[in-house]
């Protein structure tokens, strides 16, 4: 299989290049689209059975399988997301690129450098005839960059029966692999307070911003960096003049925690701050929800994790996993028992900005990596089926 993406690397890099120049950012419906259909074409090219599950608002989402197993559920679930961070126009400002072995452009690393990894994957494993091609079921997402808001329940759906789920979001910068994730929220606080002129009669007035201050502070004070417990009020908003006692404030607060009994106690001490106040006459209510449950490391996970590097060893990478605070879809297979490891594309960094990159020297070596997991775990499964047939 090296040889046979050697071989057809530059092909990999022209692809990759139509890609990272269209512009699809999550909310361009049809910049996202755009990449669906070329991704769409692409699968059917290579004998595998597309499915297109529409949508309103975002782009649609594309679920992949072997026409072979249309019947039974394949037992590899990999995730990949067609969306970046991007506005329209940024393609056009800053196009694909290559420069010092690396390759740059809007969503090069994250992740459509992984789409063409997952392609080429399947493609290597369908050259050789193996039978993992039609082990593997692919989810391409449109919105998880916007926190899947519309691909959580197919996600979930999806990986339903799967024996493991492969994530590809890019390696760490150090080729590190991802074991673990630390869950998200997103609350908004609103306090209502009195308006009144500050210079006249000011004793008439209750500030909401002086209460939203406390409910900072008492917020902020969640946060255990020791036990990966992390509370941010990222945005505030109140007011409606210097001179003028506010009548209302806003704050948008982001949480991080690393297991679920962490994010039920958050809940708790979120509800708990706002449901007292500290200035007199104002009122506090909170809207928000857990909306990313945690990726743990678990014993299962170990088990793929010892699989992956195996393989890694083999193919003479040193793979190393990681634990990190960012979000991404493998927390929801993940949270329903389904072994899953992330950070499985290739090697890159800072993804969201303009200097994002990809290191075009792992670029064949982690899409054989994929495609030798994808076989290793496969041959796992048919092996202990036909154990128990016999």
């Amino acid at each position: 299989m090296n040889d046979y993406l050697k071989q057809h690397l530059d092909e990999m890099l022209k692809l990759l290049e139509q890609l990272v120049n269209i512009d699809s950012g999550s909310n361009n419906k049809e910049g996202v689209n755009l990449i669906g259909g070329k991704m769409k074409a692409l699968y059917e090219d290579l004998g595998l059975h597309v499915q297109k599950h529409n949508q309103s608002k975002y782009g649609d989402h594309l679920s992949i399988r072997s026409i072979k197993h249309k019947d039974k559920t394949p037992s590899i679930l990999i995730i990949a997301h067609m969306d970046t961070v991007f506005e329209k126009g940024t393609a056009a400002r800053r196009p694909f690129q290559m420069k010092n072995n690396r390759a740059f452009g809007p969503g090069v690393i994250d992740m459509k450098a992984s789409l063409v990894s997952v392609y080429y994957a399947m493609k290597a494993l369908k050259n050789i005839n193996s039978q993992a091609f039609h082990e593997a079921e692919i989810l391409l997402t449109s919105d998880e960059e916007v926190g899947s808001i519309s691909s959580r329940h197919l996600i979930e759906e999806k990986a339903k029966g799967k024996k493991f789920a492969l994530v590809m979001e890019p390696a760490r910068k150090n080729g590190a692999i991802v074991s673990a994730r630390r869950g998200k929220g997103r609350y908004t606080l609103e306090v209502i307070g009195k308006a009144a002129h500050s210079g006249i009669e000011p004793e008439r007035g209750r500030s909401a911003i002086e209460e939203l201050a406390h409910k900072i502070i008492q917020l902020h004070e969640i946060t255990d960096e020791e036990a990966g417990i992390h509370v941010n009020v990222g945005l505030i908003e109140g007011g409606s003049s210097v001179n003028t006692i506010s009548d209302h404030a806003t704050a948008e607060i982001d949480v991080r925690f690393r297991n679920q009994e962490q994010a039920e106690d958050i809940e708790k001490k979120i509800e708990q701050i706002s449901a007292t106040t500290e200035v007199d006459g104002t009122k506090v209510s909170i809207d928000g929800e857990i909306n990313r449950p945690p990726m743990e490391k678990t014993e299962k996970t170990e088990r793929l994790l010892t699989i992956i590097k195996r393989v890694g060893s083999e193919l003479q990478i040193n793979i190393k996993d990681t634990e990190t605070g960012g979000g991404s879809d493998a927390s929801f297979p993940a949270a329903l028992g389904i072994p899953t490891v992330d950070g499985l594309g290739p090697v890159g960094g800072n993804a969201h900005r303009e200097d994002e990159y990809l290191e075009l020297d792992s670029f064949i070596p982690r899409t054989l990596l994929l495609a030798q997991v994808i076989e290793k775990l496969a041959n796992k499964i048919l092996n202990k089926k036909e154990k128990s047939i016999s």
